[in-house]
């Protein structure tokens, strides 16, 4: 019996989980998460890592001796088919620039190189809901992750490609000073001059603070704007749009709005919400190792 441990390593936590090689779900009972220190040496990060792994080959209670095989969905930049981390000045992983990841966790799991795969963590989501999750059956699709940072991601029919639209100069900056938790919590101080921790606090204060209902339909804006300059770069029109991360737990506050704009502009294709959420980047790294993926990357 071969294993497959699917991994989503974020900027603070890293989330692993046997996957179901049949029906691409997360086995019950197997999912790890645990905080990561981003800042931390290179033997700490690798340490931390492969403790979320160890553990849930354990919760699989897979018979000792089978091999595994681990598919991990991570930021970039990377070269991901080498293993080489390129991340440097974006606040996470620096300890780790330079160095060949796959050959640092191949020696703490003590399993070969050939049994760890590597791919971008925007694109690991939408795989993961091409898969088994909001995209599935669709020709071709956009996803986006909206959290600290903007991940992008496209699928052409047979290939999901990180899109790398974080850097798109967008207004008086980049897509992503727009569309994450620090445009929602910087805009409110600006407004209201008081501080806020996250888009949940200010999700809690939607219905008794006019800043609150400014800020959401701005990003409704913004987020309208964005999607169609990346739908207009697109040589297929997308069948679909997933977009998933933590500021997606508010998206009742914003995306009726959004869909609105873009019907309102003669884009029809839906707007939807992750089904997976945080599992769907799990589920995308798991597939790396399939013969005869639907889906290659």
């Amino acid at each position: 019996m071969e294993v497959v441990i699917g991994v989503d390593i974020g900027g603070s936590h890293i989330s692993a989980a046997f996957i179901d090689g049949n029906s691409k779900k997360i086995v019950f009972g197997t999912k790890q998460r645990l905080y990561v220190n981003a800042h931390g040496t290179v033997s700490t990060i690798i340490n931390e890592w492969s403790t979320a792994i160890i553990q849930t080959l354990g919760a699989s209670q897979v018979p000792e001796g089978n091999t595994y095989k681990v598919g991990i969905a991570l930021p970039g930049p990377c070269d991901y088919e080498n293993g080489i981390s390129l991340m440097d000045g974006n606040n996470k992983y620096a300890a780790l620039f330079g160095l060949n990841i796959k050959t640092l966790l191949s020696q703490k799991l003590s399993i070969s190189q050939h049994q760890i795969c590597l791919m971008n963590d925007a694109a690991g989501f939408l795989k993961g809901e091409l898969y088994a999750g909001a995209a599935r059956g669709m020709a071709t699709a956009i996803g986006l992750t909206l959290g600290t940072g903007l991940g992008s991601a496209t699928f052409n029919g047979t290939t999901v490609t990180d899109a790398n639209f974080w850097c798109l100069r967008f207004k008086e900056g980049i897509a992503e000073d727009y569309l994450s938790t620090r445009w929602f919590v910087t805009r409110y101080e600006a407004l209201s001059k008081q501080t806020v921790k996250g888009v949940k606090e200010l999700a809690d204060l939607y219905t008794k603070d006019e800043n609150v209902q400014f800020i959401c339909r701005e990003f409704a804006i913004n987020l309208s704007d964005f999607l169609i300059a990346f739908i207009q770069q697109q040589t297929l029109q997308p069948q679909i749009i997933v977009i998933g991360g933590n500021i997606m737990n508010c998206s009742h506050l914003f995306l009726p709005e959004v869909t609105e704009i873009l019907l309102r502009k003669g884009y029809l294709m839906p707007i939807v919400k992750s089904q997976l959420g945080e599992e769907a980047a799990i589920v995308g790294a798991s597939t790396l190792f399939e013969q005869n993926m639907l889906v290659k990357c």
